[in-house]
């Protein structure tokens, strides 16, 4: 039988994701930090439209509450796309370091043993229609101010 400890150990915390140790330190979270997190928990609860198509069409229905667009999109057109959109239809926009990070962020990879992300597929464009839950992570991506 496992028993779990209450109380979190100094090698758990070293252990703990980089928001996690933020958060059990008791540091505000930053968008850096919180913005990976919002997706990862959108993901989670099936909440997340990844690619232009299904960026555009969850926009378009009003059911999209954020979008990521990656900073070395190098196709002008398709950003030019998908800000107006936003902008037509009151979506905020942010960015993501880059399409790699941005589709591991969105899980389109595949995880290792070693929980590292292998193969990872760029994405350019990820709207979040659902945040899963209320969370510290999503009040810091809402009042960010772009």
């Amino acid at each position: 039988m496992m028993y779990s400890c209450p109380m979190i150990c100094r090698e758990e915390v070293a252990v703990a994701a980089p928001s996690d140790v933020a958060a059990a330190i008791g540091e505000p979270m930053d968008i850096n930090s919180a913005l990976p997190l919002v997706i990862r928990k959108s993901q989670a609860h099936g909440g997340l439209a990844r690619g232009l198509h299904e960026a555009a069409k969850a926009i378009e229905k009003h059911n999209a509450h954020l979008c990521v667009l990656a900073e070395d999109c190098d196709q002008p057109d398709y950003v030019k796309l998908v800000k107006a959109l936003c902008a037509d239809h009151n979506v905020k926009v942010l960015c993501a370091p880059s399409s790699k990070t941005l589709g591991e962020w969105a899980g389109l990879c595949k995880i290792d043993s070693e929980g590292k992300a292998r193969k990872v597929v760029g994405c350019s464009c990820v709207v979040v229609k659902d945040y899963g839950e209320q969370h510290e992570a999503v009040e810091v991506v809402q009042q960010h101010k772009d």
